[in-house]
């Protein structure tokens, strides 16, 4: 059993917490009541599901040819554009860029792909300061934590843990509101808005025929990470790319009704280049890193390939029983829920990462709600395949599925097996079956035979 798997059974007691649990209720309850609503405003949503999984079906078949489109159309827009084939060389690249310019002080906004290469570790090695700019990673940052969630940060800290930890840190008032806190924040961050010489932004969506970085936020802390800052960095997947600036009107109204239950988020910006002459605000320097980081493997793959369609609005693990049980850091890496569970494997190896693809009970919850309509548990179920083939299998993996095949193939093989022998079977596996709660004795006599002897 892998170290990492070992770690997930640990965590994964938090479902016993009955605090953590009432947070996470909580806030996936107000977010299930949202997205209900916001579900209302389509008149025929599965039919605009199926139009952007279309569509990001076709991106991903033909990744090199709008990746190419984009690079041209950005460097003409006077954007510089970097690849990197793995997270080293995206933070290599950047951390280069930032140093040659003098940089000391970064500003951000809201970005799992930074979380992906784990910017922020390495810029702090580096002797550069990043600041997270979003509400929710701020409070995460200043916790010491990595984001619990895809598109909510702090999901699991309710108002009073967030008052605490504002008290601790900065000595705020412990009784102060979630208002008088945002507030408290936001001095904060005006100050490092304008003293940043970096901003750094991820892209919900890089758009090929204009050559430019699509962006959409609820509290217009990634327009002000791209307004101050005389450098705007943008780290992409290459996944990110859409064909045309057409392609917006659908795509961010359905991240926004699945991710948040809005119409439209607040701000929705287009970047396509630097400060122009008769503009005050903006960058005088922009740069697009677009990482690959096995995404080109995933890309090749007859079915998974599925996956890179995923335009990150969290609804899976929103969904998900066991994501709504164990929570986010129970799965220790930076894609949680079902979405992580089918790639994290691809990106960090499946002798790590395979266990996550059996933390699933294949309900295909997620697989309802996805916006893009990604097949998520049936790849779950194509990992396991995978990682049998790829680790052969433990010796007590084998031999229990050939026992199970043995049993299950025949009436009879399974009549031979009777309660008495099950019930003690039961016994010396205490710590799988009913370990949390008490598992019901067997029947000394199969059902088979019960019918055979009437027994009722």
């Amino acid at each position: 059993m892998s170290n990492l798997k070992n770690i997930f059974l640990k965590d994964s007691k938090i479902a016993f917490d009955k605090n953590h649990r009432k947070t996470l209720n909580y806030n996936i309850s107000k977010y299930d009541e949202a997205v209900a609503k916001g579900k209302l405003r389509y008149r025929n949503l599965d039919l605009a599901k199926q139009r952007a999984s279309y569509l990001k079906g076709r991106i991903v078949s033909n990744l090199a040819e709008y990746l190419e489109e984009f690079e041209n159309n950005a460097i003409n827009n006077g954007i510089d554009v970097v690849w990197a084939r793995n997270d080293k060389e995206a933070v290599s690249e950047i951390i280069k860029i930032i140093k040659e310019n003098s940089g000391r002080l970064l500003v951000k906004s809201k970005s799992m792909i930074s979380e992906e290469i784990e910017l922020n570790e390495n810029l702090e090695k580096a002797g550069i300061e990043p600041v997270e700019t979003d509400l929710g990673e701020f409070i995460v940052q200043v916790a010491g934590e990595k984001p619990y969630h895809i598109l909510t940060p702090a999901m699991h800290k309710s108002k009073e843990d967030v008052a605490a930890l504002f008290q601790k840190e900065f000595n705020t008032p412990p009784d102060a509101t979630p208002t008088e806190l945002t507030l408290f924040v936001r001095k904060i961050l005006r100050e490092k808005f304008t003293s940043a010489e970096i901003g750094v932004t991820g892209a919900n969506f890089l758009v090929a025929d204009v050559g430019g970085v699509a962006l959409t936020e609820n509290e217009g802390n990634g327009f002000m990470s791209v307004s101050f800052p005389k450098m705007h960095i943008v780290i992409a997947g290459i996944e990110k790319i859409i064909p045309s600036i057409n392609d917006l009107q659908l795509m961010f109204p359905l991240l926004s009704a699945l991710g948040t239950g809005q119409q439209i988020t607040v701000y929705n910006s287009l970047i396509t280049g630097t400060k122009r002459n008769n503009e005050d605000n903006g960058p005088e320097k922009m740069i697009v890193v677009l990482l690959d980081n096995e995404r080109s493997k995933i890309a090749a793959e007859a079915k998974h390939f599925e996956a890179l369609k995923c335009i990150r609005c969290g609804a899976c693990l929103n969904a998900c029983p066991i994501y709504k049980n164990v929570g986010g850091y129970t799965y220790n890496t930076t894609y949680s829920g079902p979405i992580g569970s089918v790639i994290t494997p691809f990106l960090k190896g499946f002798s790590k990462f395979n266990h996550l693809s059996f933390a699933c009970t294949v309900c295909g919850a997620c697989t309802d709600v996805c916006p893009v309509k990604i097949p998520l548990h049936n790849l779950l179920l194509q990992n396991r395949r995978k990682s049998v083939q790829q680790n052969n299998g433990s010796f007590g993996w084998n031999a229990g599925m050939k026992a199970y095949e043995w049993a299950f193939k025949k009436r009879k093989n399974l009549d031979k097996v009777n309660g008495k022998v099950k019930n003690t079977l039961a016994k010396v596996n205490k710590n799988v079956l009913g370990k949390e709660k008490e598992f019901p004795a067997f029947s000394e006599y199969s059902y088979s035979k019960q019918k055979k002897l009437n027994i009722k």
